[in-house]
Formats: C-alpha cells, sequence, structure tokens
C-alpha cells in the first residue's frame, strides 16, 4: 500500500470561458436581471427547471428576493395528492421488497393535476407585466419561459441528502422514509421520469444553476457548458469519484486515495459510474458540477461510438469501481441474475456481468467463486436458508471454492456464477452498468451499518445460479485466462477476458516505453494498475497531454481515434501497467 497523488477532484477547463460563470447569490441575481432587461420585454418568463433533489423551497425564496417577479409560482403545488402519485408509482415498487422494484416508464406530466395546470398556465398568461418566476421539477411543463435555467443535481449529492432525511422522492412528502427507500424509489421512478424530462431540456437551458454546495452557488452559461461538454468528448477525461464505508470495508483507500483517516473504513469507491458521478468544468476559473450521464445525454455518439449507441442508447455500459476489504471482511455472498431475470423481474434490458481484477491483495487474500464438484442443490438452498434463520453459520466450505488471490489476477463473474471477495484484497470491479441487481445470499452473519440485516434475496439467488459452474469449469474459464497478443518497443499487450458470455473484452499493457492504442469507434475505460503516473497523448496533436496517476480510472470517448500511453513523472524508470475495458464489436 501507497499514498499516490490520486485526483479526487478531476476537472474539465474550458478555453475562452471567461465571464460565462458567476457564483454567490447577489451575483447570480444579477445576472439573470441583466439577461431579463436584455430581453427588451416588459414582460418575462424566467423557469427554474429543478432535477429532484434541489432544495426548491430554499431556492425560490433566494430568487424571489433577487428577482422581486410580480408572480412566483412553485411546480410542486400542483402535484397529484400523496396518495394519487403513490398509487401511479406501487406498480413499480415490488411491493415490501426493500432493494427492488422494476423499471419505471412513467413520465413527468403524469404526477400533475391537468386541472391545475390549466390554471396556472392562464395565470401565468394574465400576468401583464414584471418578471413571472416558475420554479421546480416540471416548470417548464407549466409554462413558455423566455429565461430557462436548469437546477441540476448529481445522484450521489442526492443519496446523501436522503440519508440526512433532507429531501422527499418525487412529488410526495417521505423525508423520513428510510434511506433505502427512498433510493429504490428514485432509481426505480423518480431518476427514469426526470432523466426523460430533462434530455431535451440540456440543448435549450439558457444557464445551468449549480446548488451542489448551498453556500457556493454558481450560474453558468448554457452555450459554455455545452461547448465544455463537446470538449469533453474530444479527449480522455475523468469523472468525480466519490467514496462510501460498508459492514466490511477496509484501509486501502484511506492511504491511496488520501481519504479521511479518521474514518472507520472505506467499501467503496467508485471512480468511473457516470450514473451516479459528477463532471467537473472549469468556466473563466470558477468550477460547476453537473451530473456525469449528462455528457452520455448530450453526446452519446462521439462519447460511446455509434455502435456502442446503437446497442445502449443514452447509457454508459462499463463501470468501474473499487472494493476496499484490506484490513476489512468478506464481501456477502452473491450472485447476479440472468439476462431474462433481469428483464422479466426488474424492466432491465442487459445484466450485471463483472469480474475481479486484483489491484492489491494481502498474503491470505482469496476469493469465493464457483462451486465444488457435485453440490447438491437443496442442500446448499437449505443450509443458506438456516444460516439466514441464524441457527449456524452458512458452510461455505462444503459448497463453494475459494481460489487465492494476488496482485493482477483477474477473476471473471458471468452472471449466474456465485462469488464474493475474501478480505484482504483490493479490488478493481469491472462489471456492466446495472449495479444494484445483487443478489445476497449469506453476509456472514453481520449488521449493516444502520444496525439492522442487510437485505438477502435467496428467492431471486435461487433462480440464477447455474449449476454448472464448478471448480473444473471454473478454474478453466474464470481464473487468470491470460492470453499474450502481441509485443513492440517496451510494450507488451494481453487479454484478459471477460467470459464469453460478457459483452466487455479487457485488454492489460505492460510498459516501460509508448503503447499505440485507438478506440476502434468505441468508448475505452481504463485504469492504470501498475506506476505511479503515466500520460496519454495524441499522435496528432488533437488533444493536451492528459496525465493518470495509479488506481486513477478515466474514459477515452469514441470520437478520440488514436492515442498513446507512455511512463510519465514518477512513473518513468519502472514498468506500468494498464487495464482497458470496451464493448465487444
Amino acid at each position: 500500500m501507497r499514498k499516490t497523488n490520486y485526483d479526487k477532484f478531476p476537472c474539465i477547463t474550458v478555453p475562452a470561458s471567461d465571464g460565462t460563470c458567476v457564483a454567490s447569490w447577489p451575483v447570480i441575481g444579477q445576472r439573470l436581471r441583466d439577461t431579463i432587461k436584455s430581453r427588451g420585454a416588459g414582460r418575462a418568463i424566467l423557469a427554474v427547471e429543478c432535477y429532484p433533489g434541489v432544495d426548491e423551497a430554499a431556492l425560490i425564496e433566494l430568487l424571489t428576493h433577487e428577482i422581486k417577479p410580480s408572480l412566483a409560482v412553485r411546480s410542486s403545488g400542483l402535484m397529484l395528492p400523496d396518495a394519487d402519485i403513490n398509487c401511479l408509482c406501487d406498480p413499480f415498487l415490488g411491493g415490501d421488497d426493500p432493494v427492488f422494484g422494476y423499471l419505471s416508464g412513467l413520465n413527468l406530466p403524469q404526477f400533475f393535476d391537468p386541472r391545475l395546470i390549466s390554471e396556472c398556465r392562464s395565470a401565468i398568461e394574465n400576468a401583464d407585466t414584471g418578471v413571472v418566476l416558475v420554479l421546480g421539477v416540471g416548470a417548464t411543463l407549466l409554462c413558455d419561459p423566455d429565461i430557462l435555467v436548469y437546477a441540476d443535481l448529481a445522484r450521489w449529492e442526492i443519496q446523501l441528502r436522503q440519508r440526512r432525511k433532507e429531501i422527499s422522492n418525487l412529488g410526495v412528502s417521505n423525508s423520513e422514509l428510510a434511506q433505502n427507500l427512498k433510493y429504490k424509489r428514485a432509481f426505480f421512478i423518480d431518476w427514469r421520469v426526470a432523466d426523460r424530462w430533462k434530455k431535451p431540456l440540456l440543448r435549450k437551458a439558457d444557464y445551468f444553476l449549480d446548488t451542489h454546495q448551498s453556500t457556493e452557488p454558481k450560474l453558468a452559461d448554457g452555450d459554455a457548458v455545452r461547448r465544455g461538454l463537446a470538449l469533453a468528448v474530444t479527449r480522455p477525461f475523468r469523472v468525480v469519484p466519490f467514496f462510501d464505508p460498508g459492514v466490511w470495508g477496509g484501509q486501502w483507500m484511506k492511504e491511496v486515495c488520501d481519504l479521511d483517516r479518521s474514518a472507520v473504513n472505506y467499501a467503496w469507491g467508485f471512480d468511473c459510474v457516470p450514473e451516479e458521478n459528477s463532471l467537473l468544468l472549469v468556466l473563466g476559473g470558477l468550477r460547476i458540477e453537473m451530473p456525469s450521464i449528462n455528457l452520455v445525454f448530450d453526446q452519446p455518439v462521439d462519447l460511446l461510438g455509434d455502435r456502442v449507441h446503437a446497442r445502449f442508447g443514452t447509457e454508459f455500459p462499463i463501470r468501474f469501481d473499487f472494493l476496499d476489504t484490506m484490513g476489512g471482511g468478506n464481501l456477502s455472498f452473491q450472485v447476479h441474475p440472468f439476462t431474462e431475470h433481469i428483464q422479466e423481474k426488474f424492466g432491465m434490458h442487459y445484466t450485471q456481468d463483472e469480474s475481479y481484477y486484483i489491484l492489491d491483495a494481502g498474503p491470505e487474500a482469496e476469493v469465493y467463486l464457483g462451486l465444488k464438484e457435485g453440490v447438491d442443490s437443496s442442500a446448499m438452498m437449505r443450509d443458506l436458508a438456516t444460516a439466514q434463520s441464524g441457527q449456524f453459520p452458512f458452510p461455505d466450505e462444503l459448497y463453494v471454492n475459494r481460489f487465492p488471490a494476488k496482485k493482477h489476477d483477474h477473476f471473471l463473474i458471468p452472471a449466474g456464477t456465485v462469488h464474493c471477495s475474501g478480505a484482504e484484497s483490493m479490488v478493481l470491479e469491472i462489471s456492466a452498468t446495472p449495479y444494484i441487481f445483487t443478489f445476497k445470499m449469506w453476509d456472514w452473519g453481520r449488521l449493516g451499518l444502520d444496525g439492522k440485516p442487510r437485505p438477502i434475496h435467496l428467492d431471486h439467488g435461487a433462480q440464477n445460479i447455474d449449476w454448472s459452474r464448478t471448480t473444473a469449469w471454473t478454474r478453466e474459464h474464470l481464473v487468470n485466462r491470460i492470453d499474450a497478443l502481441g509485443a513492440g518497443d517496451g510494450w507488451r499487450e494481453e487479454r484478459t477476458g471477460l467470459h464469453e458470455r460478457e459483452f466487455i473484452e479487457t485488454r492489460r499493457h505492460w510498459f516501460t516505453k509508448t503503447v499505440p492504442h485507438h478506440t476502434c469507434g468505441g468508448v475505452n475505460v481504463i485504469n492504470l494498475v501498475e506506476g505511479e503516473e503515466a500520460i496519454v497523448e495524441s499522435p496528432e496533436g488533437a488533444f493536451e497531454p492528459f496525465v493518470v496517476h495509479y488506481a486513477e480510472t478515466f474514459i477515452v470517448p469514441a470520437a478520440v481515434g488514436p492515442y498513446t500511453i507512455r511512463p510519465h513523472g514518477a512513473g518513468i524508470g519502472r514498468e506500468c501497467a494498464t487495464l482497458k475495458a470496451y464493448v465487444r464489436a
């Protein structure tokens, strides 16, 4: 374990952007007043469309103070009653299940009372003079704005606000509800509805409002933000990582990623999950934060590539994250669903295949993977149920393989394969994006950090275990399938997976000199798994050289085409390695 210069706040600096971003409410208010005045109308409609989770109450108070509108409307007052919205949402919430539901096809107008919308539109049309301020989720449903501001929020910040009981779900008052239930509802309903509404507005917004830090609001010019998004897909970039504790969490990331040493542990590091990470754009010296998924929505073809976009639409299909058990405990014993199960039960169109790449390991590290030969499926499920009832621990040694794990091993985990990482491992998890669909079957008798039992899904698990994946098959097909592919001056390339049933291909490059790469029309996701520092360059000078550090994950958009990676700075003079993932053709 070693401390590195891991960058926790990577930014994309947008050139020629002076004056395009302002900070503080008085300055934001002045910018909006100037914009209203420049339109030359005695009457103007200012719509502030909000993503669910934005503090609308504070926002309307602050903007009312700054703008002094003749009429102010908050969209939440025009929504259906809680009971009606709950009836609308209940079919997608999976009953009493604390984790799983069904992906909603609802649209935002379904959350509103049509009569109240009609009355509101009439009131706005009859407001003769001054500024009309319309604010909230669905503000643009209520009016045809002269000026549109989009107040966005990343999903990770939403989760933190849920935990602090600061926010409710879309259209209802449930801030006191358990955080896991609010998250479930947001995952299956709120974010689907809000993203459908947001996508066309990204191209229309005059301004983007960043209130991730309530005391440091920023207002950015819409065209400048869109130039930043267009710039991002012409070069390598990183999203903003975030970290979270867990019952099995370890200590490795504290040192390597320079995290709070007083924290009990860090279990997860989300280094490339664009659905939940943020993207930081620097505009004229000010940093604006927005959900990184906006880049997927705004620049899908240049980011993903035509072939990947055709298959996945505006979804980023590859996820890189960290699982830290160094000084911690075993992950839960689990399995991921078959494609047909995730489609039928949850409405996802592809499943969570994955792999464990071992970034670091202690001498006793091991990975639980696949079943032993001759396992009696009924006996195993019976012992799992008995263990869950608390009668005795699950005798995993009777049923599950344990493979020793060392640094740079790669374990492949296609859906249907029972698995978990043991203690004393630092895992770079490479997976498809449907990241909450994990069926825990045994959690070693532990309680969660909230003091409650963690959810177990034996019924789902039993339906998704491939009982043919036993010791010999697992060892041959899933453990360190390393194929040498080629070499050049100072580098060599290896294929490390993934399994044939998985759509992600991974390639490892060891190098002391420059390695040629090419996106081949598809997005690349890469982690520097060995070496202190490397630099990514365009052989044609198409983008500025991009420096990456040990354990950092970065994205190379499809539109980049050719690029090179070589040791840099402290990485010069020793062998480096990258692990690259992309969608197979």
